[in-house]
């Protein structure tokens, strides 16, 4: 493996390792709000956080370059205190957040759907707050299922490339990700060789990832 596809793959795995780190907090929150929360509205919210999981990644992409690019109104607010996102690898974070987040949220609402809110009526009974409630009982049962949703975030953030490209551009070192460095030496000539070495390591890591969700799902059916 050469320079060049060590700093991909590296650049790769912290873009998808922060993309679940920032991801699952809102994630949790979300997912029991929709699980155990009735209010006007619902599914008009609900539609709204799985919109990239249809929308086209490209659009999602525009979308986000309109929003946080440096004459978005969100964009010009963080360039005011020294924070870039756009062409930038916390541009790609977010991309890969966004378009990750869906598979996320579905995983973590199923697994807290799962468990029986008596269960937290219960602890609550014996003296514990609500929060305390939720993470010693509630959260602690659908671990499993957090955690699936974790790794479905990471492989889908790994193979992300639409609303990336669209949002952060193809910038080596700095936002070239694995899907975009296949991109950039498939259009190389003699660059099919490079190609297909990262091409088999994103294969192997998504195997990975999937596997080793499978192998969480299954144990907490069987729980």
């Amino acid at each position: 493996m050469n320079q060049d596809a060590i700093e991909i793959l590296s650049l790769s795995l912290r873009v998808a390792l922060v993309c679940v780190v920032i991801s699952l907090p809102p994630g949790i929150v979300l997912g029991w709000l929709l699980a155990r929360v009735r209010f006007r509205g619902k599914v008009l919210v609900d539609g709204i956080l799985h919109l990239p999981l249809v929308l086209p990644p490209v659009v999602t992409g525009y979308l986000l370059l309109m929003l946080f690019g440096r004459r978005g109104p969100i964009g010009m607010l963080l360039e005011q205190i020294g924070i870039r996102v756009a062409f930038d690898w916390k541009g790609a974070v977010l991309a890969s957040s966004v378009v990750a987040f869906p598979l996320m949220l579905r995983s973590i609402r199923s697994a807290i759907e799962t468990v029986d809110p008596r269960l937290e009526s219960a602890a609550r009974t014996l003296g514990a707050g609500r929060i305390r409630a939720f993470l010693t009982v509630t959260l602690r049962i659908a671990l499993p299922g957090v955690m699936v949703g974790g790794l479905l975030s990471f492989a889908r953030s790994l193979g992300e490339f639409g609303a990336t490209i669209t949002f952060v551009s193809n910038i080596p070192g700095e936002t070239r990700t694995l899907p975009l460095g296949v991109y950039t030496l498939i259009n190389q000539p003699g660059g099919d060789t490079q190609a297909l070495e990262l091409v088999v390591i994103s294969i192997l890591l998504s195997l990975a990832a999937l596997a080793a969700s499978e192998v969480l799902t299954r144990r907490f059916r069987r729980g």
